[in-house]
């Protein structure tokens, strides 16, 4: 038997399949018929076949790719019928036969897809989070991807810059466009190629499925997909955390059609935090805020079945989208390089909620609902189409046509508890056929004729997503099936699905977590009766150390009332080093002591999410302050420690091994312990380890408003061993006060992990380490960047607030001090905290002046571009009354001086930026606004050149820095 293909291709891609399918004994009509009788069906095996099959650049089906370039459209009539036995032989509940369709094709595309990504060299060593964060030349420009390879590092680039603009695939080569060579597809141009049936056919059609040329942008979904395959599971979990603030829709499973299995990312979901408005059936509504992976919500699976005229994506955009507030949650093929055919993506799950805000205008439903939608059709992705069954509380399939192996496919469903709806576009489907199919499954799947729209060109699209919604909403009223992402976890693994979570590091990382957990009841109770060494005797300890340092400065001899102070101390050192550390305490050193780099990672980030589901529930404002505040992350409201407590976190526990090494140490350079009997001697190099892995380390306790001296120079001083020929260290300190956005700023700059929030964090200042590429650290002049936050120290207080006033000022030069650039985090144009300004004018005198920026972050204006020079001019004005008593503290009396007169506010320099908002509408469903991501890279392009022409004064190498933390 020999077949005859016909082939007239003008693109890389085959866009359509015509297929005519004779089969001897039948008449034209049965033939164009896709479900022929079975007598005659029956004959098929035994009977000559010739097939015909008219490949055009495009077909009447519309704009599918066809089935060998994407391994799961099957317009052919033969070959479908083939893999439908094969099927019927599995009883329809695998996925077997068409994963050995073409294996050596599906592996080879990925392996192709990783290669022209530059990914292959990941697939051992995976891609950790530490290396996509490490500061290169390429993180000074704005620079467009040039190759294949570029796509990786430059969609990471613009997701940790919270860029809505980070899908963008495309390229921008340096060869002149009619300077490139013609592509081989177009010298193919009304070829006619003849294939023997000895001739390997499929090796032969996969020859002209090539990957995109060098300059032809990659499906986003495909570098999606090659990126989280290539990346280990913490840079997963940041990828998918900064793709839920920009709004993308997030990946639930994960194809891989190399190993043939699927990965169910519960793992990668986790850092994910949601909060909306809720409003119960009584009483007043508040603000939750939850886990992404925790709270349960009715859940709304979109699939394709065969061919579908009706985008999925689009359909699942308007559904979530205010008429006025259209959103691109999910990538659809009418964006910019929509269109490019999927190579390994088909098969992806992606999940997106719709969170209400408390606002009629926007609510489109009033409670939180999950979206989820399958790449590719249900046919070629049979598993995960069956997980969507058993977690959804409806199905929407949207197909042109129900042929025989569909049905068939369908009707293994009987019995489901699920909700069925077809969506149809008769305009391209053989309506007999589908209404016969349709009769036939409608009480098979527990449907009735509301359960089939129908959409066509002339329907108004506006009615028919609005008739969807009432669907939805009718469906979510009702009593149905409501998950959480952790609940589908366990269906996903009664099918055999790979869960990412269930590694044994992960897993015994979570059980330490929860016998610790376990034990906390009370948030209070625990820290006083179990961290006891950061109560009163710490507050009372730093007060005497205090005291100490003031007689030592004032020069005052050590008369009797010095060496009672330090009698006191070393009485109170005393004490804290009688005590054994709690049993939680324990628990919580054997976690960071584990030999496994990873376990100790995975105990970190349980330990956080852990301690933030037992803390109590945190007190909430009335609706019209929340949406007078707008977002997260970005309030311009102090918030005071009364109506946010600070919760108990992991800084706690490192808080108190701080602790027991102060004492101890303490104890040993007075003479009264022996070296050789320490005990805690160990602790700074645990906690290093952390700093080193991404973790936020405290240097000045939030709560005393104290540093605790010998424990960061320890820190420091392992940091200084640790790194070796590499330490040489610039300091970027942020201050302003809580609520203006600082933290959420050095986080969007660096990828770091600083506390954000409504006040909730914790009110120490934090340090956190950024790496310096070997190949950018000579150009840059330093090795490291280490960052300091200051939390919520600074809080306005007013010079009459008398000693809170001293203490935010000293702490103010103490990081400033520290700093070679200080980044002066603002509200209001006139709203520099006295304290901050209190440690500009006393660091003047002492001749130390670091690099200054302000930063005023702005509500209302979320549009503007960057910095604008007419807001500049408010700041460099004399200051108020504020500002005079500040230099009057200092003794400067009338020779008061604007801040223009102050070396370090040139107003002919970027010195003041004006920052966006970051939200690009009302959240919860805001995404961050592009103004506000450009800003903020223009910002940190900026600073690093300001570190590269040695603005920032000398750096400083760690030994330096710890001889400056004590003399400060």
């Amino acid at each position: 038997m020999k077949t005859l293909i016909f082939l007239s291709a003008s693109g890389a891609e085959l866009s359509g399949l015509c297929c005519t399918v004779v089969f001897p004994g039948l008449s034209s009509q049965q033939a164009e018929d896709e479900t022929p009788r079975d007598p005659a069906w029956s004959l098929l095996p035994d009977c000559g076949l010739e097939v015909e099959l008219l490949v055009k650049g495009r077909s009447d089906l519309g704009e599918v790719a066809p089935e060998i370039k994407a391994s799961e459209r099957r317009t052919a009539v033969a070959i479908a019928d083939l893999e439908w036995r094969e099927m019927e032989a599995d009883d329809y509940g695998t996925n077997e036969a068409q994963d050995s369709d073409f294996p050596t094709a599906e592996r080879s595309r990925l392996q192709e897809m990783l290669s022209l990504l530059g990914l292959e060299t990941y697939q051992a060593q995976k891609l950790s989070l530490q290396d996509a964060l490490q500061i290169s030349s390429d993180s000074m420009r704005n620079w467009a991807p040039q190759a294949p390879k570029d796509l990786p590092w430059n969609f990471l680039r613009k997701l940790q810059a919270l860029n809505a603009e980070a899908r963008n695939t495309t390229m921008v080569l340096d060869v002149p466009l009619d300077a490139r060579p013609m592509e081989k597809e177009s010298q193919m141009e009304e070829e006619i190629i003849y294939w023997d049936a000895a001739d390997d056919i499929s090796a032969d059609i996969y020859s002209f499925s090539e990957l995109p040329t060098p300059d032809t942008p990659v499906n986003p979904l495909d570098l999606l997909c090659a990126l989280l395959l290539s990346s280990d599971g913490f840079l997963q979990q940041e990828i998918v955390l900064k793709m839920s603030l920009c709004q993308f829709a997030l990946p639930l499973v994960l194809p891989d059609s190399e190993n043939h299995y699927h990965t169910f990312l519960l793992w990668a979901l986790r850092a994910v935090v949601r909060t909306w408005w809720a409003q119960p059936p009584r009483g007043v509504g508040g603000l939750r805020e939850d886990s992404a992976v925790l709270s349960r919500a009715p859940t709304f699976a979109f699939v394709r079945m065969e061919v579908s005229s009706n985008s999925k994506s689009q359909l699942l955009n308007a559904v979530l989208s205010p008429s006025h507030r259209p959103r691109d949650c999910f990538w659809h093929r009418d964006l910019s390089v929509g269109t490019n055919p999927r190579e390994i993506a088909d098969g992806l799950v992606e999940v997106s909620w719709f969170l209400p805000s408390g606002r009629e205008d926007l609510d489109v439903f009033p409670e939180p609902v999950a979206f989820l939608n399958l790449r590719g059709d249900i046919g070629s992705h049979w598993l995960q189409f069956k997980l969507l069954t058993e977690i959804s509380s409806a199905v929407f399939i949207l197909t042109d046509n129900i042929s025989r192996k569909d049905y068939k496919l369908l009707y293994s469903l009987r019995g489901s508890a699920t909700k069925y709806y077809f969506i149809l576009s008769p305009y391209r489907g053989k309506r007999n056929t589908n209404l016969r199919f349709l009769n036939k499954l409608i009480p098979v799947l527990k449907m009735d004729h509301s359960h089939v729209l129908v959409k066509v060109s002339s329907t108004d699209s506006a009615g028919f997503v609005r008739r969807v919604r009432s669907i939805v909403a009718h469906v979510a009223r009702s009593p149905c099936r409501r998950l959480s992402v952790e609940e589908m976890a366990h269906a996903a693994r009664k099918l055999g699905l790979r869960v990412d979570e269930d590694c044994d590091e992960c897993q015994r990382a979570k059980q330490r977590m929860e016998r610790i957990t376990r034990r906390i009841k009370d948030c209070d109770a625990y820290r006083r009766d179990e961290l006891w060494l950061q109560g009163d005797p710490w507050r009372k300890a730093a007060q005497v150390e205090k005291e100490l340092c003031q007689a030592q400065r004032a020069g005052d001899p050590p008369d009797k009332g010095r060496a009672e102070l330090g009698h006191r101390l070393l009485e109170l050192r005393a004490q804290q080093n009688r005590q054994d550390p709690a049993w939680g305490l324990q628990e919580f050193i054997a976690g960071i002591s584990s030999a496994s780099l990873a376990e100790k990672q995975y105990f970190l980030r349980w330990m956080e999410w852990g301690l933030a589901r037992v803390a109590q529930p945190r007190p909430r404002q009335p609706p019209e302050t929340i949406l007078s505040l707008r977002p997260k992350h970005c309030g311009m409201v102090d918030f005071g420690e009364l109506l946010w407590p600070e919760p108990l976190g992991v800084e706690h526990f490192l808080r108190e091994m701080g602790q027991f090494y102060e004492a101890e140490s303490c104890l040993v350079e007075a003479g009264k312990l022996p070296a050789c009997q320490r005990r805690f001697a160990h602790f700074p190099g645990l906690a290093l380890e952390l700093l080193l892995k991404g973790l936020p380390l405290e240097l000045i306790d939030g709560s005393t408003l104290s540093t605790p001296l010998r424990w960061v120079t320890g820190l420091l001083k392992e940091l200084h061993v640790r790194l070796e020929r590499r330490s040489r260290l610039v300091v970027l300190s942020a201050l302003g006060a809580p609520g203006t956005g600082k933290s959420t700023l050095l986080n969007t700059m660096f990828g770091l992990r600083f506390a954000t929030g409504r006040g909730c964090g914790p009110r120490g200042a934090f340090m956190q380490l950024v790496t310096v590429a070997e190949s950018f650290s000579q150009d840059l002049g330093c090795d490291h960047i280490l960052v300091i936050d200051s939390g919520g120290l600074i809080g306005g207080a007013l010079t009459a607030a008398g000693e809170r006033f001293e203490l935010e000022a000293s702490l103010a030069t103490l990081l400033m001090g520290l700093s070679n650039v200080t980044v002066v985090s603002l509200a209001e144009t006139r709203d520099i905290p006295p304290a901050v300004l209190h440690a500009f004018l006393r660091l003047e005198k002492t001749g130390h002046v670091p690099n200054y920026q302000f930063v005023y972050q702005n509500l209302q204006d979320a549009c503007a571009p960057g910095p604008r020079p007419r807001d500049r001019r408010p700041l460099l004005d004399p200051p108020g009354d504020v500002s005079r008593a500040s230099a009057q503290m200092e003794k400067q009396g009338d020779g008061i001086r604007t801040l223009a007169d102050l070396a370090f506010c040139d107003p002919e320099k970027q010195h003041v930026w004006h920052i966006p908002g970051l939200w690009h509408g009302v959240p919860p469903m805001a995404a961050v606004s592009l103004g506000y991501s450009e800003a903020i890279f223009e910002l940190k392009r900026c600073l690093l050149e300001n570190i590269r022409n040695g603005l920032s004064n000398q750096n400083k190498n760690i030994q330096q820095l710890i001889e400056l933390v004590r003399r400060l």
